[in-house]
């Protein structure tokens, strides 16, 4: 039974690290500014609407996208991460998006990170480095719900909350060509 063998898989992501480690109550600090900030991120834990999150190198962009994640309705499904400044360009589509088998030479059928987060949340580290043809790519997924692997003819179905966080403010990135602007608005 195919919801059988999703279960099995999202157990498998679970123990091999694919789970939010933080929570708000990870969380330290009494200023009134973060407990403002952690009142608005509760608020948003409960939707289901994709978030970005902004803020400078440090500041606990991570921590709050764990934390969402935990006090989410997808808290039992996967919660998985990429940071797209610490992976070659290369590297990136077939690692997000996954592979098709004869696809290109050396392929292999490969579910990618869109696939493995199904059920539960992929966070997007830096998303201010991901390349704008990628943007493209995923603003379509998050839109239509379905991802198509490199190489591959057909589309399969996800079910994922993004979390993406950058440390250049949005409007920033938008108005300097870092960000597309209709990724930053869906």
């Amino acid at each position: 039974d195919i919801q059988d063998m999703e279960k099995q898989l999202r157990g498998l992501l679970v123990t091999k690290g694919y789970e939010a480690r933080y929570s708000f109550s990870s969380m330290v600090g009494s200023s009134e500014a973060l407990k403002q900030t952690v009142s608005l991120a509760r608020r948003i834990a409960k939707g289901d609407g994709t978030v970005l999150i902004s803020g400078e190198t440090g500041t606990g962009k991570e921590l709050f996208a764990h934390a969402i994640h935990r006090e989410s309705l997808r808290a039992g499904g996967p919660f998985v991460t990429v940071n797209f400044a610490s992976l070659p360009e290369t590297l990136l589509e077939s690692l997000v998006f996954g592979t098709s088998k004869g696809g290109f030479t050396g392929a292999q059928d490969r579910p990618g990170l869109l696939e493995l987060a199904s059920g539960g949340t992929l966070y997007l580290d830096e998303i201010d480095s991901m390349p704008l043809g990628l943007q493209v790519k995923l603003l379509r997924v998050i839109q239509e719900k379905r991802v198509r692997r490199l190489g591959d003819v057909r589309e399969r179905p996800v079910d994922v909350r993004i979390i993406g966080s950058a440390s250049v403010p949005p409007r920033h990135a938008v108005e300097h060509g870092i960000l597309r602007a209709d990724l930053y608005f869906r």
